[in-house]
């Protein structure tokens, strides 16, 4: 064999290798490509999902806070409402202490008055007065008055003397009286003292008050009748006692028309305390 023909075998030989070689590089790195793109087509839907978890995360966070600030936004409302409600009741309570302060201040105007009526008397009685007193002295009262709807008015007493203030008022002492009237039973009255008006036909009762309406007993330290407006009030520490029960009030008005009454507490804060007989 000739050197020119092995150098031909050679060469036919080393071009399917290199086809070959070339063949497979080829193919190869096309593999490699087709694996890069899909590696980073994984690496980027796996970019997208932890995206989309974000998202997810950062929404959930969002709703919370809505939520929270909505939940502080209605406790401030409720908190701010609540103030206002306090503010209202404490101007309601003030008021309140106001129109019992006054009534306080008009119940000492009415017992300070009771007092010097009593020291009034009491000067009356004394020796200083002697001359005063036998002259105005009368012993035995009775005075009856009857209204334009049949109600009778009777009012007795030990002794009368006329008021050094008003020549219109009679002072009493163990002061008895009877309201009369032919619908409605009678109302029957006795007092330590009481100022009779003889002008227009007013009385005042004063200290151990006792008051007998049907079956109730009125106890207190004043009653006032005013026969113009045909009420009657009493007041200063009321007791009011029936066969099943006894209650303190404050004031009891008497209709001298009806006859009905009106128990009414202390003050707006106060009730009406019943005890059980």
């Amino acid at each position: 064999m000739s050197i020119k023909s092995l150098i031909q075998i050679l060469i036919l030989l080393l071009i399917p290798i290199i086809l070959g070689v070339v063949y497979f590089k080829y193919f190869d790195e096309k593999k490699s490509i087709v694996e890069d793109i899909k590696l980073s087509e994984d690496i980027k839907n796996k970019q997208l999902l932890d995206l989309e978890k974000k998202i997810l995360e950062l929404e959930l966070k969002n709703n919370n806070l809505s939520k929270k600030l909505e939940s502080k936004l209605e406790e401030k409302i409720t908190v701010e409402e609540i103030n206002i409600s306090e503010s209202k009741k404490k101007t309601i309570e003030t008021t309140e202490e106001v129109k019992e302060n006054k009534k306080s201040d008009l119940d000492k105007k009415k017992e300070e008055i009771t007092l010097i009526k009593k020291s009034e008397l009491k000067e009356i009685k004394s020796d200083d007065n002697k001359n005063y007193e036998i002259k105005n002295l009368v012993k035995d009262v009775e005075y009856t008055s009857v209204d334009e709807r049949g109600n009778s008015f009777r009012l007795l007493a030990n002794s009368g003397k006329t008021n050094r203030l008003n020549k219109n008022v009679l002072d009493l002492e163990n002061v008895r009286g009877e309201i009369k009237s032919d619908k409605r039973d009678t109302i029957f009255i006795t007092s330590d003292y009481a100022e009779y008006n003889n002008s227009n036909l007013n009385s005042k009762f004063y200290e151990n008050v006792i008051i007998n309406y049907q079956d109730k007993k009125i106890s207190c330290i004043n009653f006032d009748i005013n026969m113009s407006t045909n009420k009657a009030i009493a007041y200063n520490n009321v007791i009011i006692t029936d066969p099943k029960s006894t209650m303190k009030a404050g004031i009891v008005e008497f209709d001298l028309k009806t006859k009905d009454i009106n128990i009414n507490p202390e003050s707006t804060r106060t009730k009406i305390k019943v005890i059980s007989n």
